[in-house]
């Protein structure tokens, strides 16, 4: 009979509460970005197609130039690739609306607009209602928003829904890291965090699904379907998430004493602790992380949002066939399915070589650092001089979006390391910074590239988010740290220190009613 008992423990803890909560993570994640990213690809269904000329790719009209030269033929100036334009004659679109590029472009960032001033918020909201209410409700709320879309026929409309979707959807990043200090050991943080990573996952799957859904059932449908899974989603996370292992009714004792055991830099009450706001601000480890987190970003967004431009106006890639592959998921999923592997392996392998002593955490965080910043940024300066060959552009796209993925093992587990307790709080403070890499990048590229498509040009755009990228390395390398910082025990020390206040006055007072037992016997002996 004890045997079998035992058995069956072991069964059980084959697949704990930490990998169900690893999942669920993963998928949080996913449905995450499929909220935000559905309209990306259903707005060409949307809105009215109209003739558009190709753009000139410099490189095809390069080969042009050396095909016309070796026929000894003349060339001007103005050779380029055929263009054929479709022709929309006597074609209705009932269902669309007439939105011009600018129109469309304001639709498509409005999601961004005040995404950034809820970092901050989530992470605070998460320490004091916890991140199962919190990660819950966001997703959720963002997703019956998303059933609302399809019904949306004036554009502000739309871009307040989106502006509203955003906001609430701000609070997601943050609040996870509070969950994740209180759930998951030190050894165990980098495989975990990779969860954090399903919104590449989420990205890889939005474009196939949402161009199925649309083809077959019109494009309102791919809204419908994407909130329909956010709300399935949260069904499973309301019943099988709890935001800390004493608060679960179903985990092992054995599970519970394991994560308690090996999770150091608690407090209890945590919700009720003061934020020692000063010394987050003037610590020096957390704007190191904050720099390293800056580059990774800012190299990610170059990489991720310019490459279809780059693509098409350097290399000459048909737009139809992009658009082919984008909704096949062949060119928009892989990059991202590519860096969740490697960070999934990465991250494996970063917690075994802490789990055996082979590497110290701050030099496994240097590591993971390196790779996600370091190395992506030599991949995009090579990006940046593959000139007109797009089979190594590819490659170093693919490779330095791949490598991306290091960031479970780096960044953002370091903000975890340096403060359990406020975790939260240091990823949303460093989040309201690290956006604003998603603006001006944008910026920089349009400034550099506007009427000006060049491979010269293209190559300043790569250097730039190269050398943000590898210079928050060497920063890191020299001045990161991943060492639980003191103002972590915040209310731990403030106790000791209302104590020690205590206990003075206490002694002062025992020390006057002695000092007056003594004057009292003297007194009384003088007096006999």
């Amino acid at each position: 009979m004890v045997k079998q008992i035992a058995k069956m423990d072991k069964k059980k803890e084959l697949i704990t509460c930490r990998d169900i909560l690893w999942l669920l993570v993963l998928f949080g994640f996913a449905i995450n970005y499929m909220l935000r990213l559905n309209l990306n690809l259903t707005i060409v269904a949307m809105v009215i197609p109209y003739p558009k000329p190709a753009a000139i790719a410099q490189c095809n009209v390069e080969m042009s130039t050396v095909d016309v030269w070796i026929n000894e033929t003349s060339w001007d100036e103005n050779v380029s690739i055929p263009i054929t334009t479709p022709s929309f004659t006597n074609v209705t679109y009932a269902d669309r609306f007439a939105w011009n590029e600018y129109e469309q472009g304001l639709t498509l960032g409005a999601y961004y607009w005040l995404h950034w001033m809820s970092q901050l918020p989530g992470g605070l909201l998460a320490r004091r209602y916890g991140t199962k209410l919190v990660f819950g409700l966001a997703n959720l709320l963002t997703a019956l928003l998303g059933f609302l879309i399809p019904y949306v026929t004036h554009l502000y409309m739309l871009i307040a829904l989106r502006v509203i979707q955003g906001l609430i959807a701000g609070v997601v990043w943050p609040s996870m890291h509070d969950m994740t200090a209180k759930w998951i050991p030190q050894n165990e943080r980098s495989k975990f965090v990779s969860a954090y990573l399903g919104s590449s996952v989420g990205a890889a799957v939005t474009y196939p699904l949402c161009a199925a859904v649309s083809n077959s059932f019109g494009w309102g449908a791919s809204f419908h379907v994407t909130s329909l899974l956010g709300i399935i989603w949260f069904c499973f996370w309301h019943l099988l998430v709890y935001d800390s292992p004493q608060q679960h009714p179903r985990i092992s004792e054995k599970e519970k004493n394991y994560i308690l055991d090996n999770i150091t830099g608690s407090v209890e009450d945590e919700e009720k602790a003061r934020i020692p706001w000063r010394s987050i601000i003037l610590s020096r480890p957390v704007w190191v992380t904050i720099i390293a987190h800056w580059g990774m970003a800012w190299g990610f967004f170059t990489l991720m949002t310019q490459a279809p431009t780059y693509f098409n106006f350097i290399h000459g890639w048909n737009i139809n066939a992009i658009k082919l592959l984008f909704q096949t998921g062949l060119l928009a999923g892989a990059p991202h399915l590519l860096r969740m592997v490697f960070s999934y392996l990465f991250s494996m392998m970063s917690d075994w070589l802490l789990r055996t002593r082979r590497m110290s955490l701050m030099n496994v965080r240097k590591l993971a650092t390196f790779v996600c910043t370091g190395i992506q940024g030599i991949l995009i300066v090579a990006l940046g001089f593959s000139g007109c060959h797009p089979l190594l552009a590819v490659i170093f796209m693919m490779a330095g979006t791949a490598v991306n993925g290091a960031v479970s093992a780096s960044t953002l587990a370091i903000f975890v390391d340096l403060s359990p307790n406020y975790a939260s709080v240091l990823l949303g403070f460093a989040g309201m910074i690290i956006i604003w890499a998603g603006f001006i990048s944008p910026a920089i590229v349009g400034a550099l590239t506007n009427n000006n498509q060049t491979v010269g040009q293209w190559r300043l755009v790569f250097l730039i988010a190269a050398a943000n990228s590898i210079a928050s390395c060497v920063i890191y390398m020299i001045f990161g740290t991943s060492k639980e910082q003191p103002w972590n025990q915040y209310t731990k020390l403030n106790t000791k220190v209302r104590e020690m206040q205590e206990l003075v006055p206490a002694a002062a007072v025992k020390r006057n009613n002695d000092a007056e037992d003594d004057t009292e016997k003297s007194n009384f002996i003088k007096e006999r």
